[in-house]
């Protein structure tokens, strides 16, 4: 698998310098397949009239494959324990905050006032702690999940092949694992300890789970943390990895881009919004029919453009503290990071709405649920 990561590689390094002329752009965007160069020449578009072409480009590729709909969903934090010490995140074992872990009983309640709300579609998160947050414990938390919800997802520790097919079994869909940074010097660097050191583990969490009986994988990098364009045009190769080995799944990508978590960490790099914009537009160029995601770490004007042109899913409503839905907590104080889209649900859906685009709760197995 790691092979697509030499061939990115490669292409970066031939290609860092490269600057498509308008003209060849033009030419790139008239073919109805892009190759590997022409992924890696558009990466370094730069005029604002080039990445407009792009855009009008991807959002035709965006509603013939996907129509009008933008999928919902909302993160659940069962639990903040960690035993990582990645300098940029706020879960660090090495931060000195309160630790919580839900109780059965709690992860009920916020899963029914998360349906109280509108959300029908839950991501259920966890810190990096096999002993504090065990695979027991996320099993059931799913297990009371499927129950409540229309689609379940996971964003835990990676898991063996074994510990998939058991969540699978009982209705688990999806996963979500963003590999941090692609590039391995750096990735050594940031994760200096615990089990989140093993660059290859996780590397191949996507595929065991997609052999294991999931349908649905999100992954991408979390930009700032190494050299953005390198890291996208890696994430971008791997979703298409993964979209050929496993042409039934429904696989996403993701750019989430760094923001504060209460650390001292000052990232390597900063992703403006032009760059940002451009990113997802590409992948929406090269990758037709693959998803593309955008959570509330992005303010709420640049969510609501982006839905018009390449955006498949989104978060709404989100609280990144444990038990943030049932109880009113100082989500600043408490998060994993800062949330920048604070809007309800409601207020998501009925933008949505007004773009003459249809929000919707979808899982594999129980059909959909439109609003």
């Amino acid at each position: 698998m790691v092979s697509f990561l030499k061939e990115a590689e490669d292409l970066f390094e031939e290609y860092k310098d490269y600057v498509p002329s308008h003209k060849e752009i033009c030419e790139i965007l008239e073919k109805e397949f892009l190759t590997k160069e022409d992924l890696a020449k558009l990466l370094n578009a730069s005029s604002k009239e080039d990445i407009m072409l792009m855009a009008k480009k991807a959002q035709k590729l965006t509603r013939e494959n996907f129509g009008r709909v933008i999928l919902l969903y909302a993160p659940l934090y069962i639990a903040n324990y960690c035993q990582n010490g990645c300098v940029y995140c706020g879960f660090s074992c090495t931060k000195n905050y309160k630790r919580e872990k839900l109780s059965f009983e709690e992860i009920e309640n916020e899963l029914r006032k998360m349906k109280e709300e509108g959300i029908d579609s839950v991501i259920i998160l966890t810190g990096e702690d096999r002993i504090n947050s065990s695979f027991e414990y996320i099993e059931k938390a799913c297990s009371i999940a499927t129950g409540l919800m229309s689609e379940v997802s996971i964003e835990v520790y990676p898991l063996y092949e074994e510990e998939y097919k058991r969540l699978s079994s009982i209705g688990v869909v999806g996963i979500t694992m963003y590999q941090e940074t692609y590039q391995r010097e750096d990735y050594d660097k940031l994760h200096p300890f615990g089990p989140k050191k093993d660059f290859e583990f996780r590397l191949n969490a996507p595929e065991r789970a997609l052999k294991a009986g999931f349908h649905e994988v999100c992954v991408g990098p979390l930009l700032g943390l190494s050299h953005p364009k390198k890291d996208v045009l890696c994430a971008i190769l791997h979703a298409e990895y993964l979209l050929d080995k496993f042409p039934k799944a429904e696989i996403s990508i993701s750019f989430p881009r760094f923001r504060s978590a209460g650390t001292d960490f000052i990232p390597s790099y900063t992703v403006p919004d032009k760059e940002f914009i451009k990113f997802l537009i590409i992948a929406r160029l090269y990758l037709p029919r693959a998803g593309i995601v955008v959570s509330t770490r992005e303010r709420a004007s640049l969510r609501d453009a982006l839905i018009d042109v390449c955006i498949t899913k989104m978060s709404a409503g989100s609280k990144t503290t444990v038990g943030g839905y049932a109880e009113e907590k100082d989500e600043d104080a408490e998060a994993q990071f800062e949330v920048e889209d604070r809007r309800s649900v409601s207020e998501v859906v009925d933008v949505i709405i007004k773009k003459g685009l249809r929000p919707e709760f979808t899982n594999w197995v129980k059909g959909v649920k439109s609003i």
